[in-house]
């Protein structure tokens, strides 16, 4: 078998870093195993804050409904199980749309939860 090389390889592996690396200051965008540590490192926080931001988004809904819901005299916990107990459908995303953009039918749903 004749002796290769791995010089094209390489460069490619190389290239293929160092593009992951744009935007990057100082010596973790130009130098190797620096750039390497901080791809790792960048694709590590990306994959973990993926799942953060659900459990963010989940909070700022919750939290736009309860202060939604007092200004009817009902608190989070109260809205949430009158709209259980009169069967109503509705997920945190909804409800707290309704409460930014649509009043009247937040109201609409708080009196359904209240009855």
């Amino acid at each position: 078998m004749p002796r290769v090389k791995t010089g094209s390889k390489r460069r490619q592996k190389r290239k293929k870093l160092l593009k992951l690396t744009k935007g990057f200051r100082g010596g973790r965008k130009n130098l190797r195993r620096t750039a390497m540590d901080a791809v790792d490192k960048a694709l590590n926080y990306a994959y973990a804050h993926r799942r953060t931001r659900k459990r963010q988004f989940r909070q700022l809904w919750i939290t736009r409904i309860n202060a939604a819901a007092r200004v009817y005299g009902l608190s989070y916990s109260r809205l949430i199980h009158g709209l259980n107990q009169a069967g109503v459908q509705l997920n945190r995303k909804v409800l707290a749309d309704l409460a930014v953009n649509d009043e009247a039918a937040f109201a609409e749903i708080v009196s359904i939860a209240k009855g």
